[in-house]
Order: C-alpha cells, then sequence, then structure tokens
C-alpha cells in the first residue's frame, strides 16, 4: 500500500491514507518518509475520505469495519482493491512482474538495479524495502524513473496475479504457503496467457507445464539460462552464465538462483550479459532478508523476513555455512489463518533442519487484530518440535528472550531472527545484540 501511495505521488500524482500503527505512534521514520513526498496522513476513523477523494484503495487485509471503509460507502466513493490500482499500473507500462512463492523481493531488487545500472531508468512497486533506495533517504519500496519500463512484486497470497497482463512475467518456484501449491499453480497459469511479451520460468519439476516457450533459468543442463562453476561463500558468491562470470555479495545458493532469474528477465529486455554483472556485484540488497546488523562478542545476528517453511530452510542453511559455532534460531509466526495451515509443515521443517545443536526460540503469533480465530498458542507448535528431537523453546515474552540468547550465546554464534509483518523484529534483533554487548565476562 504504501508503494502504490509513493509510486503515485512520484509520477505527479495525489494520494493520502491511514494506517493503524501510525494512529499507535509506531513507524514514525516510515510515517515522516511518505509525508516528505507529499503523502497525507489522517487518523483511520473517517476523517481523511473527504470530498476530494477520487476512490479508496484498499488491501485485503482491510475490513469492512475500518471506519474509512463506512465513510467512502457512505459517500458513494469508490473502493478499489490495491490490485486493480496496481493493475492499472501494469498495463501501462512496460512491465516485469515476478512471481512465485519464495525470492520475488530480492528478484525484483535484482532486475531494478541491473536495469538501472544498465541507464534504463526502470521504475519499482514492491513487497520488500531496497536497501539502494534506502540509502537515498527513501522507505525503499518504490520509485519512479521515468522510462517505460516497471518492475513488481506479483504476489500470490491473495489470488491478485491473476489480474496483471506484464509485458514478462517471471515465475521463480511453487511451495506450499498460503494456498494449495495446485491452486497457485493455476494462478501462474493465468498470469502466463496474460503476459504480452516473454516468460521466465524456473527449471524445477512442478513448472513444467509452464515452460514450453519460455527462458528456463537454473543449474540443470536444459536451463537456458544455466549457472555453473557455482562457488558459494559464507558472505557471497561466484558463478558462471554463457561463459561471464558473476559475484554476488550475498550469500546463499538460493540467492544465486535468484539472480539467475534477474538474469533472464533482463536478458529478455535486450541487456547485455556484460551490462549485468556491475550492478549485481554491487547488489544492494533487501532490508530483512538475511541482512546483518552487526557483531557483538563473537556474536553475528541477523535479521530476515523467512516466514514459510521453504524461506526458513534456506534461511537456516545459509546461516549455518555462515555461522563457525551454532545458529540461534528465533522464529515469530505471523498470523492465525497462515500458521494453522501451514503449522505441520513448520514442524517438519525446523526438526529436520536445525543441526543438533542448534536451537530454536519462538515467540506467540503475531497478531494485529481482525477477526482471527485465536484458538491455539506457538507453544503448542513448539513442544510438537521438541517432540521430534530438536532443541526448542516458547519464548513468554521478548524480555525473556533477550536475556535468555545473551546468556545462551557463545563466540562464533550466529543469531537468525525470522519472521514477517511486523517490522519490530529487527528491533528485537538490535535488541539481542546490545544485550550481548552488555554481558559480562
Amino acid at each position: 500500500m504504501s508503494a502504490l501511495a509513493q509510486y503515485q505521488v512520484m509520477r505527479g500524482g495525489r494520494a493520502s491514507g491511514s494506517d493503524r500503527a501510525f494512529d499507535r505512534g509506531e513507524r514514525a521514520e516510515g510515517r515522516a518518509q511518505l509525508e516528505r513526498l507529499g503523502i497525507s496522513i489522517h487518523p483511520q476513523d473517517g476523517s481523511g475520505v473527504a470530498a476530494d477523494c477520487a476512490a479508496l484503495v484498499v488491501s485485503t487485509a482491510v475490513e469492512e469495519q475500518v471506519p474509512d471503509v463506512a465513510e467512502a460507502r457512505a459517500r458513494g466513493i469508490a473502493i478499489v482493491h490495491r490490485a486493480a490500482l496496481l493493475a492499472h499500473f501494469v498495463a501501462a507500462q512496460r512491465t516485469i512482474a515476478v512471481a512465485g512463492t519464495s525470492g520475488k523481493s530480492t528478484v525484483v531488487a535484482m532486475i531494478f538495479e541491473i536495469l538501472r545500472g544498465a541507464g534504463r531508468a526502470p521504475s519499482v512497486i514492491t513487497g520488500g524495502d531496497l536497501v539502494a533506495l534506502q540509502r537515498e533517504g527513501l522507505w525503499g519500496n518504490a520509485w519512479y524513473g521515468g522510462s517505460d519500463l516497471l518492475v513488481i512484486e506479483a504476489d500470490e497470497s491473495d489470488g491478485s496475479l491473476v489480474r496483471y497482463a506484464p509485458a514478462i512475467s517471471v515465475v521463480l518456484n511453487l511451495q506450499r504457503d498460503h494456498k494449495e501449491m495446485a491452486d497457485v499453480a493455476a494462478m501462474f497459469a493465468t498470469l502466463r496467457e496474460r503476459t504480452r511479451e516473454g516468460v521466465v520460468i524456473g527449471e524445477a519439476e512442478n513448472l513444467a507445464s509452464l515452460a514450453r516457450g519460455a527462458t528456463v533459468f537454473g543449474f540443470g543442463a536444459g536451463a537456458d539460462v544455466r549457472g555453473v562453476d557455482v562457488e558459494l561463500g559464507p558472505d557471497g558468491s561466484r558463478f558462471v552464465v554463457a561463459g561471464g562470470t558473476f559475484t554476488l555479495p550475498v550469500p546463499g545458493r538460493h540467492n544465486v538462483e535468484n539472480a539467475l532469474a534477474a538474469i533472464a528477465a533482463c536478458a529478455r529486455l535486450g541487456v547485455p550479459l556484460a551490462a549485468m554483472a556491475p550492478p549485481l556485484a554491487r547488489f544492494q540488497g533487501v532490508g530483512r532478508r538475511f541482512q546483518s546488523l552487526g557483531v557483538a562478542r563473537g556474536v553475528e545476528a541477523v535479521d530476515d523476513f523467512a516466514h514459510n517453511p521453504a524461506k526458513i530452510a534456506a534461511a537456516l542453511a545459509t546461516a549455518q555455512a555462515r555461522a563457525k559455532g551454532r545458529v540461534l534460531a528465533v522464529y515469530q509466526p505471523h498470523g492465525y489463518g497462515p500458521t494453522r495451515f501451514l503449522r505441520d509443515d513448520f514442524v517438519r521443517t525446523f526438526a529436520d533442519d536445525l543441526r543438533r545443536d542448534d536451537r530454536l526460540w519462538m515467540l506467540e503469533i503475531f497478531y494485529v487484530g481482525g477477526t482471527a480465530t485465536r484458538d491455539f498458542s506457538a507453544a503448542d507448535i513448539v513442544a510438537e518440535i521438541a517432540a521430534k528431537g530438536a532443541a526448542a523453546e516458547f519464548a513468554p515474552s521478548r524480555e525473556w528472550l533477550t536475556a535468555r540468547i545473551a546468556a545462551e550465546a557463545r563466540p562464533g554464534d550466529l543469531v537468525l531472527v525470522m519472521g514477517a509483518r511486523d517490522p519490530s523484529l529487527t528491533d528485537l534483533a538490535r535488541g539481542v545484540l546490545a544485550a550481548l554487548g552488555r554481558r559480562d565476562g
């Protein structure tokens, strides 16, 4: 939502909005960034929906009981889903839409930085915060570059990606997350049918039905854009595509795969391979995507957005390759519906992917309000993980957790804080670092 508002004003339009977090005094810097762009922030009490409001744009999370919605209905003001507005922008531009269960934000950022580095002046609308834009004083999830190229994140969680008709569509992978895989595969097929110029597809077997006529990326012999001679390090990687050598300053094999997707997409837009290597070598990453926050007493703290089993497995593997000691993992599930849907998958992932000496602490499920049925606790999930032999504990509070990790951590350990939707998880990770710095001995 914030990305759409920023993009609207960056291209010369007007936007205003409300957020219950702002009403609670949270995310003051984010509010200030929006206001600096000229976006008016109102209380979420309906007062911002005035006669000059052309339409009220809402996300799936906005319920009918929200006062802004009630006021718009009373005034006869059009209520538009965020996906419809994004679809309008997609249709008006030469858009690259990135879909998939995992890696969307990172691949969007890679494509954007490649195109920007190649002088193509792209725009971007995404769910992750690009560090490159944050370093320019922006929120990081939107930019208007002035050309006809727009890079977006196409979300399958609410089914909205079927509304888009992009020039280039990129489908990264298909895993169980918000919906059953068969349902998501059907959405990907619709996206492919609506694509105007070309399709880029991952090499996984469960995407094979979409691959005919597409550019396939991956590591196997059948990939059109193939990564070979892959060298993985604790801080990044090196690999070769079609004889050209690429270096990437973010760790993990999954990020090499993300880079291959970005390379394939940019190749469809006519960007030469030689022009892609320098921007990828300077890639600045996405906020909360395996983002190191520092080291205290020999213990590194990493902040990560991982929130589904596949992303958690990738984050754990990357942390285990990087840490000289143990991985001390923290996970906060988000939303009772999504957590209920993936409960068994979470149990399997943590039980299978934590090493014998690694540790897991799980916080209570993140709940921001609404009508969700809260009939179980993260403590119930922890009990199931522990029953399978993993070292897992329920964290009753952040204060307790911070003290527990500070007492437990040893030099060489890596603290991995994971979870989605809650920006204060970054503060938690920083708090752990501060507690480690204060520890005696």
